[in-house]
């Protein structure tokens, strides 16, 4: 079994009057994730499933009293796809404010509609936890040192997402990927904004696949999509939301050869990227190891942001000369820069780096020293 980091994180943040939200992708692991905590937890508990017309219907009176008696003397509700039951957040908050002593933990795989109904109604009242796939932290303590520059590889092919993880072949590997991308990360997507073909955001997703370490133009995807820039930032946004997506937006510190309007967008999981592309080759067949080292790098740094609760904002910085940096961190009132290289190689900062920002911290991180930074 993988320990998640989050397990100790959830039951550390239960307190009574707060709901503990946990989002995620699909298929990441909350369901099981919940499970495990579920066999730990001493006191008695109540776990329902949004996705059951009959938690929906047990749930829609909305009285204090109806909770109580469907609580009866349990303290602790589990609500897993919560986003499943309508008014959710009014639900929950309906719950904490009237029940003495309640905990709650709600899971959700669709960012985008459980933040919209928990968000407003909760503010003051939740805890946001955000599960990834697999972390390299997590799957440290798993591998003999003899195996994890292979396994690595691997995963800069294959991805993290858990099930993927302990699928032997590659044949099992490439179904897996292909059922994830069409049947479970966009279905979301697919229900609940009601687009109706898919073929658009499969091929956006391309597009961005093949820009990884580019910056990306809205106005020429638009184009190529033939769609509005509006639907293409609309398409972006909702990616973004149900953990397929995210962006680095440009640094600037008001050096005016600094690019700030432009973004570059990356995948959560590398598997999902190349399953995309059609490109599910070893790496000693690819000309893409920089983006894959690159994407893998920038996630997993993401992930041990939010596992750790790091208060960053995260950028990536390029002159308008073509000199460049991979990822700036602005924390704790200092810049810290930071370049992927896949092999060691003698990498000088950016002069107008150094010139505009000379107490900024900068390292080039590889394969003989990512651990540390993702890690920790």
């Amino acid at each position: 079994m993988i320990n998640r980091i989050l397990f100790d994180k959830i039951l550390s943040s239960l307190r009574p009057g707060k709901v503990v939200v946990l989002l995620g992708a699909r298929r990441v692991g909350k369901t099981f994730l919940i499970k495990e905590i579920m066999k730990g937890i001493s006191e008695p508990y109540l776990f329902l499933n949004g996705e059951e017309f009959s938690t929906r219907e047990l749930l829609e009176r909305r009285t204090v009293k109806n909770y109580l008696a469907v609580l009866g003397d349990k303290k602790l509700l589990i609500i897993d796809e919560a986003q499943k039951i309508p008014e959710i957040g009014n639900i929950l908050k309906l719950m904490v404010d009237g029940i003495d002593d309640l905990k709650i933990i709600a899971t959700g795989s669709s960012a985008f509609d459980l933040q919209n109904k928990a968000g407003e109604p909760l503010t003051g009242r939740k805890i946001t936890l955000n599960l990834y796939p697999l972390s390299e932290k997590e799957l440290f303590v798993l591998e003999p040192i003899v195996n994890r520059k292979d396994n690595l590889q691997a995963r800069l092919i294959f991805g993290n997402y858990p099930e993927s993880y302990n699928l032997n072949s590659f044949e099992d590997k490439l179904i897996y990927l292909n059922d994830l991308i069409t049947s479970y990360l966009l279905r979301d997507i697919l229900t609940f904004e009601n687009i109706k073909n898919s073929s658009k955001l499969i091929n956006l997703l391309r597009l961005i696949a093949f820009q990884i370490g580019g910056e990306v133009s809205l106005h020429e995807l638009a184009k190529q999509l033939q769609l509005s820039r509006n639907t293409v930032e609309k398409y972006l946004d909702l990616l973004t939301k149900v953990f397929i997506l995210f962006k680095l937006d440009g640094y600037s510190g008001n050096l005016r050869k600094e690019v700030v309007k432009s973004s570059k967008w990356y995948f959560y999981d590398n598997g999902v990227r190349n399953a995309v592309i059609a490109n599910l080759n070893p790496l000693n067949f690819r000309n893409d190891l920089g983006a894959l080292w690159e994407n893998y790098m920038i996630s997993e740094r993401m992930k041990y942001q939010s596992n750790i609760g790091m208060i960053v904002n995260n950028y990536f910085w390029r002159t308008y000369d073509q000199q460049k940096i991979d990822l700036v961190e602005e924390r704790e009132g200092n810049l810290f820069a930071y370049e992927m290289k896949w092999n060691e190689s003698k990498v000088k900062i950016p002069t107008a780096w150094q010139k505009a920002y000379p107490e900024a911290q900068f390292k080039v991180i590889t394969q003989e020293n990512y651990f540390d930074w993702v890690g920790g």
